[in-house]
């Protein structure tokens, strides 16, 4: 039984290919073998249609070997036409591209009894919002949801479930109407705009540290709706305006700035960083941002060159277009629940969310290596592109050493202070 497509009301999110080729030169597309064998009888000839490169290659354990579509030096894919467009596209049509490559810079999550529409802002057009809005690409998502889940042989559950909850911490679940009552809450907060997004956040942050020390086992049907109006008051006011002299401490700014070279690493494509150089490169730029002076490490080559100095320099209130979009940005993340569960690496809700909002100061950060002739808006959009690569597809972001660097800066109050730091 199909089950329905639910984009998030009240977001505006736009999208349509504008062929910047990105998705074609930087992810390694996993294709199943029906993908496999239907490109294989298209007929490519590796010398005359693909420069001598052969069109697959496979990685992994014997046991556990997955199909891609091959790359060039480069990091484009051998699929990749002179003009940006694909090859297999041009050729054979939309349809006979693999699963992913139509899917891209959609996220479909299952939740609950419907699938939920994340979108993947490491494409430029998607974090410009350009194209059409997401409700105009419904009947493409729903048979991308069809094939998506026998890629994935997700079955519904007996009670007509997609998929369990989250866990919101080792082993304990809510129901999936708990659940999404807490992320309705999250999202009402988000949407607040008398108040600016990095207070918001910081207001998030506090409904999480509530909410984790509060019993929710014990409560009964319908309190934990009276519980989340309750603690959104508290935090209202209780969480301060920007806290102009709450600088972090020593230990949050080197977690910090290690989670910002983590988010600006490239180790693919033609925009790949010191990862190019070898481990002693990487492990040189590990001190470098460990010591946090004099130039950064060229991790991504997207990125412009500048020192520690210049982006510790404060810039002010975002501009209005920026705000909008990075509150865009977290209304789908959160509504979609990309930061938790299967689409998240199997992170628990508390951690997911707090790995969330530990963004917004590392893409202040990014957006700040870029000179004062970029508009501040383009800077904060190039930010996203470069910073949402890694959200949901990193599995370091998912690793026990990571998990415990977010576990100190949101316990010790580092993250709410450095949201407010880099928010100056």
């Amino acid at each position: 039984m199909a089950h329905p497509i639910r984009t998030l009301p009240l977001v505006s999110q736009a999208w349509d290919c504008h062929v910047s080729g990105s998705c074609c030169k930087e992810y390694l597309v996993t294709v199943t073998d029906e993908e496999r064998q239907r490109i294989e009888a298209q007929g490519w000839d590796a010398e005359t249609d693909l420069g001598g490169y052969a069109p697959f290659r496979t990685t992994g354990w014997p046991w556990s070997r997955r199909t891609h579509l091959n790359h060039r030096p480069d990091g484009s894919c051998v699929f990749l036409g002179e003009q940006g467009r694909c090859r297999i596209h041009e050729r054979h049509g939309y349809e006979t591209k693999p699963l992913p490559c139509r899917l891209f810079p959609f996220v479909l999550v299952p939740v609950y009894d419907h699938w939920r529409v994340g979108v993947r802002y490491a494409c430029p057009s998607a974090a410009a919002s350009l194209g059409r809005q997401l409700a105009e690409h419904l009947p493409d998502l729903r048979d991308f949801a069809d094939q998506l889940a026998r890629r994935e042989k997700l079955e519904p559950q007996p009670d007509g479930t997609l998929a369990p909850p989250p866990r919101l911490e080792g082993t304990f679940r809510l129901s999936w109407p708990d659940t999404l009552l807490i992320v309705d809450q999250f999202t009402d907060v988000l949407r607040d705009r008398r108040v600016p997004l990095e207070r918001r956040l910081r207001m998030i942050l506090f409904l999480v540290r509530e909410l984790r020390q509060a019993k929710l086992r014990e409560l009964k049907p319908g309190q934990l709706k009276d519980l989340l109006t309750t603690l959104t008051g508290l935090a209202d006011a209780a969480v301060p305006n920007l806290m102009k002299e709450a600088a972090p401490g020593w230990i949050g700014r080197v977690l910090f700035r290690q989670l910002c070279a983590l988010f600006t690493r490239k180790d693919h494509g033609p925009k790949r960083g010191l990862a190019s150089k070898g481990r002693f490169a990487l492990l040189w730029a590990a001190w470098r941002f460990t010591r946090g002076t004099g130039p950064i490490p060229r991790m991504h080559e997207g990125l412009p060159e500048t020192t520690f100095e210049a982006v510790e320099k404060p810039r002010g209130p975002l501009p209005n277009e920026a705000e909008v979009a990075l509150e865009r940005y977290y209304l789908l993340k959160v509504g979609s629940l990309q930061f938790c569960g299967p689409a998240s690496f199997g992170l628990p809700f508390w951690e997911g969310i707090q790995a969330l909002v530990a963004t917004f100061p590392v893409l202040l950060w990014v957006a700040r290596m870029y000179p004062d002739d970029v508009p501040r808006e383009q800077a904060a959009f190039r930010a996203l592109t470069v910073v949402d690569d890694h959200v949901g597809f990193n599995r370091v972001l998912a690793s026990f050493r990571q998990r415990t660097a977010f576990r100190i800066l949101a316990g010790g109050g580092e993250l709410g202070r450095l949201i407010s730091w880099y928010s100056r």
